[in-house]
């Protein structure tokens, strides 16, 4: 990361404003970076873009290098001529601007891309051919899962006919032929969302702003990935998982936590050169900067708790690959720019693995000023940190900064305002406070969410972890991004040396 400083915002691509019912590639998410430039803002951290399955969280993915066709901007198929504005607007993708519908953009927008896709003609497309050759690691295996997954109305793949669940040959030829149109679709959808990502991304750059992406430690049970490749996880003879994902029970949940994907064989990996993460991890970097990599501490050791369970409870730690992994990866794909989610309880040889692979970690302020805490929150506090870490006011999982201050104890208020030395603000003020600590810290980089800077409260949360039904949904409202915040955050990000300094293409050209 070098010493140079920088800032930038939490917005996931879900939460952009748009025209039909969930942010996407148009013109948009254009206008954001813009916004983002006129900030003085250097990065733009984004949630996981693959396609999602149930309670449509981008942490449970039916693959981890498809992209999620819901992103697709229709209105670059309109401007193409395969769609029409008249088609796009006769379909209803709910009625709130702040809000995604995931249940009436299901039904909707599959439709009209499965119009655009009959009448696109791709398959004489000499770019979509060799997106098909160059992708073909992944692509043929994900599209066809999704094509059999529909034949099969939706049901998990662990429950499918045996011959294709557990990919016999035969099955596999006799789906290939028969969903042909089906198959060619999926693939249709991914080239498009690829070619409009790499524009969007290539745009941001030009205008120095880098994207953060994000990827999960484990991928879904339910995934192509799973499915195509059953040998790298633990899984039984009929591709039923033996052990799965989880957190033991702490402080904050007496049962512990059931994630129940599907755990590596790490043993395997390694013995493959860990080729599966070396091209998990190249795939990234073509569609970010820098990557942050989501429950780090699992490559220090991972808890396995067996399959069919209800609870954590039962679980036990086993060892994970540790550095042999990013000794790989730096390898095999140079010095690369990645973030360690290191947040939760911090053992010591996870803090060893953090410091020994080089890689900025992560604190969020929130998690400072914590009674029930144990020694962790001084981490937290702004004058411990060093230069080699980001800082947050909070995450995806966190609630906002107004929403917390309203919700944390009289005592832990008290504490927030004694170390902010501010004893006069009412709770936004405090809240712009803390905004200033953070940039003003030694941290080398500082994400913010948009909606601490909007000062919302947790009406506007992206996630509740454990919950389902209202996650996800909240989206940025046309004008809400205004000229006077993006003046504000210049300020702040010139003030603190964090100032995207790139030079501007369109400026110079008018000069």
């Amino acid at each position: 990361m070098g010493n140079q400083r920088e800032c930038g915002v939490l917005l996931p691509i879900s939460s952009l404003p748009s025209k039909y019912g969930i942010g996407c590639f148009s013109k948009s998410a254009y206008e954001f970076v813009d916004q983002l430039k006129a900030a003085g803002q250097g990065c733009w951290q984004i949630l996981p873009l693959g396609p999602t399955s149930y309670g449509d969280s981008p942490y449970q993915s039916f693959s981890t290098f498809a992209g999620n066709p819901y992103f697709i901007s229709l209105e670059d198929l309109i401007e193409e001529g395969v769609l029409t504005e008249k088609e796009c607007d006769a379909v209803d993708f709910g009625s709130r601007e702040d809000d995604v519908d995931y249940e009436k953009i299901y039904k909707g927008r599959y439709k009209l891309l499965r119009k655009a896709y009959e009448r696109s003609d791709i398959s004489k497309n000499p770019d979509f051919v060799r997106f098909q050759q160059e992708q073909a690691h992944w692509l043929g295996d994900y599209a066809l899962f999704m094509a059999v997954k529909d034949r099969f109305e939706g049901i998990p793949w662990t429950e499918w006919a045996e011959d294709i669940r557990l990919r016999w040959n035969n099955a596999l030829d006799y789906y290939r032929k028969e969903l042909y149109f089906e198959i060619e679709f999926q693939e249709y959808m991914q080239f498009k969302f690829y070619k409009q990502w790499a524009k969007l991304k290539a745009y941001a750059n030009r205008r120095g702003i880098r994207i953060i992406g994000d990827i999960p430690i484990y991928v879904a049970m339910d995934s192509a990935d799973t499915w195509a490749n059953p040998g790298l996880f633990k899984l039984d003879e009929n591709n039923e998982p033996t052990q799965v994902a989880g957190c033991p029970p702490d402080g904050f949940s007496a049962t512990g936590q059931l994630w129940g994907n599907p755990l590596y064989r790490w043993d395997v990996h390694k013995n493959t050169g860990f080729e599966w993460w070396i091209k998990r991890l190249a795939h990234c970097f073509n569609m970010y900067d820098v990557v942050r990599i989501d429950h780090f501490r699992g490559f220090d050791e991972y808890y396995a708790i067996p399959y069919g369970d209800k609870d954590a409870k039962r679980g036990w730690w086993e060892k994970g690959p540790g550095m042999d992994l990013f000794r790989t990866v730096s390898y095999r794909l140079g010095h690369k720019d990645i973030i360690a989610e290191d947040l939760g309880f911090m053992t010591d040889s996870v803090k060893r693995l953090v410091e020994e692979s080089g890689y900025p970690n992560m604190k969020v302020i929130e998690f400072a000023f914590d009674e029930r805490d144990t020694g962790n929150a001084s981490d937290y506090l702004p004058h411990n940190y060093t230069n080699n870490c980001v800082v947050y006011t909070g995450t995806h999982d966190n609630e906002t900064l107004l929403g917390w201050y309203g919700d944390i104890t009289p005592e832990e208020r008290h504490m927030v305002r004694e170390y902010l030395w501010n004893f006069h603000d009412d709770e936004k003020g405090i809240c712009r406070n803390m905004i200033r600590l953070v940039m003003g810290s030694v941290a080398g980089r500082c994400i913010i969410p948009i909606q601490d800077y909007l000062q919302l409260d947790n009406s506007a949360r992206i996630n509740q972890p454990s919950t389902l039904g209202t996650n996800w949904k909240w989206r940025l409202k046309e004008g809400q991004f205004s000229k006077e915040l993006q003046k504000e955050m210049l300020t702040l990000a010139t003030r603190f040396g964090r100032k995207n300094w790139t030079p501007d293409p369109l400026e110079e050209k008018m000069e």
